[in-house]
Formats: structure tokens, sequence, C-alpha cells
């Protein structure tokens, strides 16, 4: 493949920058700053993790499309994006990189313009926007566009479709690996190895979230934490799995226990889980907002006498994203009036934590269809018990 190496043809990305301009031109905006790694690699196909340390892009409102980054990132910009204007930021202790920006932004006549800015970004540090806010004051507007890309990210093409399925399909391969591996005196370090040996192997990536996974006490966190351990006999072992493919992600969620002795109360919760999701996946359908997904979560957990346990969010939507984080923007919550489109796809998970710490959960991604809503990841309905 010649140089750069796209994921998307040439037509798929210039439709993108088709759309982006007309939302430009309906919030009646000249340019848009972006700061979100994720929204320039659905633009332009860059990959980079440059952003850690400091890069810019603008899009003009008739398409004008440059990149602000420092040296060392130019490689990748050849190597990945149809960038051709890059301009670089020469890491600089005199010359802090807004005045890269707003040097950039002059030779595209900015001055006394409307410029979307992407406030709600990991790539956008406070000190950096608190430089640019003090240099461009009076020289232009500047407004708050954080979602501008990311809504039309939302509803993803056969391609990013094509992607997610893959991650789909390396996810049930490596959630077979965890289960498989899963016994009284397996090191977590081994099953976590393999996991990861498992998605290269599959041509895919690492997630962008380090996976929630842990035995024991470790089993009731909810994020990662250092330290490997090993199973013992009545252990309960968590699992909240992510892969990616060409940066989509698909993810699902299980718990597996080791015996003899089980939990009486474990077959209830897990059926509860399970009525649960079965629930949410009649209202995962176009039109339904993500309160009512959150709601038919709810009508189940309460029905059981779960209630009390419910979490505040039961799921998200997925796509292309970068570290730190898997999650692609929205978070299915009570009352969100964000509606679901046909082709988007979306994570849910239900979970139940008791107060001694025994927990039970299971969870599974979807791409919304016209009917019922297609599963990417397959998370087991039955009890998981190893020896």
């Amino acid at each position: 493949m010649a140089m750069p190496h796209l994921h998307f043809s040439r037509e798929e990305l210039e439709n993108r920058r088709t759309k982006a301009c007309q939302a430009l031109a309906d919030q009646r905006l000249d340019g848009i700053l972006l700061f979100s790694i994720e929204d320039m690699y659905w633009l332009t196909g860059l990959d980079s993790d440059g952003f850690h340390v400091f890069n810019c892009m603008f899009l003009g409102s008739e398409g004008q499309l440059t990149y602000v980054a420092r040296r060392v990132d130019y490689a990748n910009v050849r190597y990945s994006s149809i960038i051709n204007d890059f301009r670089e930021w020469p890491d600089s202790l005199d010359s802090g990189p807004a005045y890269s920006i707003k040097d950039m932004l002059a030779t595209h006549g900015m001055e006394g313009k409307r410029i979307g800015i992407q406030l709600d970004s990991l790539g956008l540090k406070a000190k950096l926007f608190s430089e640019l806010s003090q240099l461009l004051n009076g020289w232009c507007e500047l407004s708050d566009a954080s979602y501008l890309i990311g809504e039309l990210r939302l509803v993803k093409s056969e391609q990013e479709l094509t992607y997610i399925r893959k991650a789909g399909e390396i996810c049930n391969k490596v959630r077979d690996v965890a289960i498989e591996r899963t016994y009284t005196g397996a090191f977590e370090g081994d099953i976590f190895g393999r996991i990861m040996m498992t998605i290269f192997e599959n041509d895919g990536d690492p997630p962008s979230l380090r996976a929630p996974m842990g035995a024991g006490e470790a089993a009731t966190n909810s994020r990662y934490t250092t330290g490997r351990r090993y199973v013992q006999e009545n252990d309960q072992v968590f699992y909240e799995i992510g892969c990616a493919y060409r940066h989509y992600h698909a993810a699902q969620l299980f718990v597996v226990f080791t015996g003899p002795d089980v939990d009486d109360r474990l077959p209830g919760m897990l059926n509860t889980c399970v009525e649960a999701l079965h629930n949410v996946q009649k209202v995962i359908r176009p039109g339904y907002t993500l309160g009512e997904v959150f709601d038919a979560q709810c009508v189940i957990f309460t029905k059981y006498g779960y209630d009390s346990r419910l979490l505040t969010s039961c799921g998200y939507f997925m796509g292309a994203t970068f570290p730190p984080s898997w999650v692609d923007q929205k978070m299915i919550v009570r009352n969100s009036p964000s509606i679901l489109k046909e082709n988007m796809s979306l994570f849910t998970y239900m979970s139940i934590k008791l107060e001694d710490g025994t927990r039970m959960g299971v969870g599974e991604q979807y791409i919304v269809t016209d009917d019922e809503p297609e599963a990417v990841t397959h998370a087991p309905r039955e009890m998981i018990i190893k020896p």
C-alpha cells in the first residue's frame, strides 16, 4: 500500500469533510480548531498519539485543512493521512503553541472571523486554552463547538461498521481465551498476557482503555488497578473486555467464578442482568432515546428488587477512540434525550454489586438496525464456574 496508508477511501474522507463544512455553515462558523484526535482520524485518517503533547487541526468552512504539531509528528501525518498542509510548532520555550495556532489562522484570513473550538477535549489542556484565549481576544471570536464533528461520527459508514464487526470477532475470541485461562491457581498476568496476544494475533489494536479486569476484591473495581494476583478457590473474576480494529472498538462484560462453593444469590442476580439486557435490546431501535434505554434496565432491576443497585449509567456509544478511553462521547443515562439512529453502535452493560462485594454482570455491544439490534459481541448467559 502506497503512502498515505488510509483505512478509508479518499471519496469517503472527502464526503466527511463536506458534511463537516456544512455543519460549520449551519452554526455560522468560519472554521474550527480541532483538538480531538478521534475527529482528526475521522476527517483525514491521521493515526497518531502525538496529542499527548500537542496537536491542533484547523478546518475552514471552505474545506481548508491545516495541521499544527511538533516536527516529530510529521512522519505520522505523511504516513497515515490526507493532510498536505503541515505547520510546525518548534518546541520553543519562548513561544508556546498558541502563537503557532494564531499564525496559522492568520494565513487563512481568520482575523475578525467566528471560529469554533473544541473545549471538551483531552487534547486541549487548560494552559493552552488560557493562552489562546488571551492571544485571540479581540482578534477573532471563539465559540464552543466541542461536539460538531463528534455528532457526525455517531452514525457509522459501512466501512466503519465492518471494522466494528471485526473488533467484535476479536473480542469474542478474547472472551473464550479469558474463560479458558481462568481457574483456581491461575495468575492474572498470564490471563491478561494471553488476552493481549490474542488481540495482536488477529491484527487488532489494544483497547484505548486499560480494561478493568480482576479477581477477588479487585473484581469490585470498575477501573484498572495495578498489581496482579492469583485466582483463588471460591473466587470471582470480573472481565470488562475491550478490543479494537483500526481503532474501532467492541466490548463485553461477564464474570467467571471458581468453586467449589458458589454463592446461591448469584443465579438470581445473573437472571436479572440477562432479563434486563433483553429488555434493553427491545428499545435499541431508531427513534428511541438513550434515556428510554436506561429506563428499560430500571424496569427489570425494580421488578427483582435490585433498584437500589442501579448504576447511574448502563452503557455508551462506541466507535474509533484513542487513549485514555474507549467511550465514544455519550453515556446511557436517565433522561438523556439523545436519539438512536440506524448504524449507530453502543455497548450496554447490566451490573449488580452487593454491599459485601459479590458481583454479577453481563454486557454486549450492538449495531442499531431498522429492526432488532445486531450483536457484535456475545456475553455468556449462563453461570460460568471453573474448578
